[in-house]
């Protein structure tokens, strides 16, 4: 293969043609002026402007690398500040509602407790009631009874019964009826 490579340029040069492997110095030398003048320029006028558009790149990437952390840090803190005000609201709530059910049970032991005191009140005056009827009620009977005890001993006696005589006939017949109740 070396043969085939060696064979190209001597090809060439034996038809007239340029042999690429020929040395001329004006050629190389103006391809390196302009290369390095290239480089120069480069140098200068564009890789300035490339590095200034990257770092401004940079710069504006970091920024915002910055900023989102930052409102990372700062949503995290505000998600503690709603946790804790969360768990002091719920905390408020318990109180509340164990506040409101222990003034519930107040109140209904006193409900209870007026109501027990009024129930025995009105028991009392009911059974005062029933003891004044009861009492009126025999003292009428008494009456009755000694009206017309004192109406069939007149007719038995076929004479008038005194005051006396009526109020010694009411002892007896109490003392009877006492004695019968018990």
């Amino acid at each position: 293969m070396t043969d085939v490579l060696s064979f190209v340029p001597v090809t060439l040069a034996a038809e007239g043609g340029v042999n690429p492997l020929e040395f001329k110095v004006l050629s190389y030398g103006t391809a390196i002026v302009v290369t390095i003048g290239l480089f120069a320029l480069l140098r200068v006028l564009v890789w300035p402007r490339i590095i200034a558009g990257l770092d401004e790149r940079y710069a504006k990437i970091k920024g915002e690398i910055d900023a989102a952390e930052k409102a990372r840090h700062e949503a995290e803190a505000a998600q503690r500040k709603f946790e804790e005000k969360l768990r002091q609201a719920q905390e408020e709530a318990t109180r509340t509602i164990a506040e409101a059910q222990n003034t519930a049970r107040k109140v209904a032991d006193e409900l209870r407790a007026k109501n027990d005191a009024e129930l025995a009140d009105m028991k009392a005056r009911a059974l005062a009631d029933i003891t004044s009827a009861r009492e009126a009620a025999v003292k009428e009977l008494n009456d009755h009874a000694v009206a017309l005890a004192a109406t069939m001993a007149s007719k038995i006696l076929r004479r008038e019964v005194s005051a006396a005589d009526q109020s010694r006939l009411v002892s007896e017949s109490l003392a009877e009826l006492s004695r019968a109740r018990n």
